[in-house]
This record gives C-alpha cells, sequence and structure tokens, in this order.
C-alpha cells in the first residue's frame, strides 16, 4: 500500500527495549509459540529466546503472588462498576484515558501491570524501576508519552496471561490471523468465553487489590465486546470515541506494520493488511451497533476526536454528566493542566492512494453516515 508519513513520531527500535510479551510466564509463551507453528525468522530467534528466559522469572515470580494474594485476589470483589473507553485503533482512546486518569478516584491498568499481569502485585516495587530504565520515552507509533506507569490497553495483559487473542497476530504478521474470532466474542465456544470472562475478571481484581477505586479501562476490541462484558459487568459504563476514518485508516496502517516490526516474531510483509483493517472495522462496528442498544442512557456517551481536541474540558464535562461520574468541578483543574500540556503535541500525517478511499466510502458507509464524515 502507498501511504505518505509526512512527519516521523515514536522511537528507533532497541533490542534492550521491552517487548509486549516479556511479562508471559514460560508457559503462557510456549503456548504462544505452538499457536503459532513455530513460524520464527531467523532475525527474531534472539527476541523469541529472550522471552523463553524471562518465561522462567515471571512463573516463578507468578508463583509467588499466588501465594501471597491469591486468596485476596479471589475474594477481592470491584469497587464500582468499570468504565470503559472504546473505539477503534487511531481513534483517540489513548488521548481521551490520558485525561480521564487525570481524576484520582479512578484507577487504570498501567503499563507494567498489562506487560506482568500475573505478578505485578509482588514485582512492582523492586522490578518495575529496574526495567524502566530500558523503557523509551514515547510510543512507537507516535510522539505519545510512554513509560510504565502511563496506561496501557488490558489486551496486552490477556495476553501475557494466556488468553487466544487478535493481537496474537502481532507476533506472526505473516501468517493468517488465527484468532480473529475473539475480538467479538461471538464466534467462541461457551467455555472459550467464560475462562476470558475469568481471567478479565482476575486481572480487574489484581487492579482493584492494588488500589481500590473505580477501574478506567481503555482497549479498541472491547468496542466490539459491549454484549460479553454486560454479561459480567451488567452496570458498566462505555465511552466511545469516533474519528474521521479517512485520517483512521493509514494511521491503523501504520500502526500495525510498526508494531509487527518491533513486537514480531517474523519480519512483516504487510500483504493482505488492508483487507484485514477494512474487514476488521466491519466487524468491529457491526458489533457495536448491535450492543449498544443494550446500554441504558447513563452507561453510555459518545464523542468525536475532533470534539476532544478542540475542546477537552468542555467534552470530558459532557462525559461525566451523561455517565453520573460525579461532580466534574473536582477535576477540572487536572483536566486543564493536562491540556495545556498537550497544546505541542504533533500529530503523524498521512496521504492515502485514491483506490483506498474509494473502498474506505463504500465499506464503511454507515460509520461515515452516521457520524457525518467526508472524503
Amino acid at each position: 500500500m502507498s501511504i505518505k508519513k509526512m512527519e516521523l513520531g515514536g522511537y528507533q527500535d532497541r533490542f534492550w527495549y521491552p517487548r509486549f510479551w516479556d511479562g508471559m510466564t514460560l508457559g503462557a509463551w510456549l503456548k504462544t509459540l505452538s499457536r503459532g507453528k513455530y513460524h520464527v525468522a531467523p532475525s527474531r530467534l534472539m527476541m523469541g529466546a529472550i522471552v523463553t528466559g524471562l518465561g522462567v522469572m515471571n512463573s516463578s515470580l507468578a508463583l509467588l503472588e499466588k501465594l501471597l494474594y491469591g486468596g485476596k485476589i479471589a475474594r477481592t470483589q470491584l469497587a464500582a462498576p468499570p468504565v470503559f473507553i472504546i473505539g477503534h485503533w487511531r481513534s483517540g482512546t489513548t488521548l481521551l484515558h490520558e485525561y480521564m486518569i487525570c481524576d484520582p478516584e479512578f484507577t487504570f491498568a498501567d503499563t507494567y501491570s498489562c506487560f506482568t499481569p500475573s505478578h505485578f502485585l509482588v514485582s512492582r516495587g523492586f522490578l518495575k524501576p529496574m526495567v524502566s530504565l530500558l523503557m523509551p520515552k514515547t510510543r512507537p507509533m507516535d510522539n505519545m508519552a510512554a513509560g510504565f506507569d502511563r496506561p496501557q490497553e488490558d489486551e496486552f495483559a490477556l495476553c501475557a496471561l494466556g488468553l487466544p487473542s487478535p493481537y496474537l497476530h502481532l507476533l506472526f504478521a505473516n501468517d493468517p490471523p488465527e484468532f480473529q474470532r475473539f475480538l467479538t466474542l461471538r464466534n467462541v465456544s461457551e467455555k472459550e468465553r467464560g475462562d476470558w470472562l475469568d481471567t478479565f475478571d482476575f486481572f480487574l481484581r489484581s487492579l482493584t487489590v492494588q488500589n481500590p477505586k473505580r477501574i478506567l479501562l481503555k482497549s479498541p476490541p472491547h468496542t466490539a465486546r459491549i454484549r460479553t462484558i454486560l454479561s459480567r459487568y451488567p452496570d458498566a459504563k462505555f465511552v466511545h470515541i469516533h474519528r474521521d476514518p479517512y485520517k483512521l485508516f493509514p494511521s491503523t496502517y501504520n500502526l500495525w506494520m510498526r508494531l509487527a516490526t518491533d513486537e514480531g516474531l517474523q519480519v512483516p510483509k504487510g500483504a493482505g493488511l488492508e483487507e484485514y483493517i477494512l474487514g476488521t472495522f466491519t466487524e468491529m462496528y457491526d458489533a457495536f451497533e448491535a450492543d449498544v442498544p443494550l446500554l441504558k442512557s447513563d452507561q453510555f456517551c459518545d464523542i468525536a476526536y475532533k470534539e476532544l481536541t478542540s475542546d477537552p474540558v468542555q467534552t470530558v464535562r459532557k462525559i461525566y454528566d451523561r455517565l453520573n461520574l460525579g461532580d466534574f468541578d473536582r477535576v477540572k483543574g487536572n483536566i486543564e493542566k493536562y491540556a495545556e500540556s498537550q497544546k505541542e503535541y504533533k500529530k503523524n500525517q498521512f496521504e492515502i492512494e485514491p483506490a483506498i478511499a474509494d473502498q474506505i466510502g463504500q465499506r464503511w458507509s454507515g460509520y461515515i453516515e452516521k457520524y457525518g464524515y467526508r472524503k
């Protein structure tokens, strides 16, 4: 695909940078390798060896956490129904997450807990400071701040805990995506869905043990999982953010290529990626549109990326009012302070081929018409 990138963001990869998979236990990692039929490129063997070695350490720490905290995690109840930030990749979910965690009444899944979900309670104090020295300062695909204390997608925690996920396609980017059905959790068995919910609940309980406050989560795949999430958390609340699809597509293409390059066990060729993005979007929003009617008025809020970037204070106020999240004025100052810090942020800019723009207009027409976007 011909995408012209006008402005570079992110970092240049280094072999010592932490990977998403570095917190997997040995069992979860070996299961993942088996699922990918061990299709590892020679140039990525060292990465695979490092993750395997770390898996031994993670397994030991996971056992220690189970001994020290297993009973407490099992007994712990969530402090309040969780709040989910949803929307397609590159739609502004991370930016919205950053704004909303300015509220000290929320706890959230940070990068360390998502990378080491089986032992972050016991290892945070001694392991995080050491590994933090190896972390890049920005994300790989843009100029957003990175670090173990920054908010992260809980989907990576589920991967590290051994669950099947569409994100595992990043490891084996040249193979057909094997776990796409776990995007919506519709075409999975009752056992698979139950295992997913139990593992997800374990992670949320662990976060609550660490900080017993309402959990604020951000993960694009949850856009397609509202029905499943409600089956376990019937009072959960959702904030959906949408963005110009003609900007979403090239930015998502860049995201998947960059992550597959940095995080994958293969050298990505990009074959079939255009169709993957087009099809995944349709699958995601078919599920989303079917599930949103299940939500009550105080469980759902819809905002635009442009709305958030042009007037973040009033946009977050709108979310608080719609979802009954409490007195917004108590966090208004924090929101204003973070908004001021974002004034110098520079976005990546892209150009896409006219043929791709036509495909977007045809195949994503429902989204385009609903939210009033134009080519």
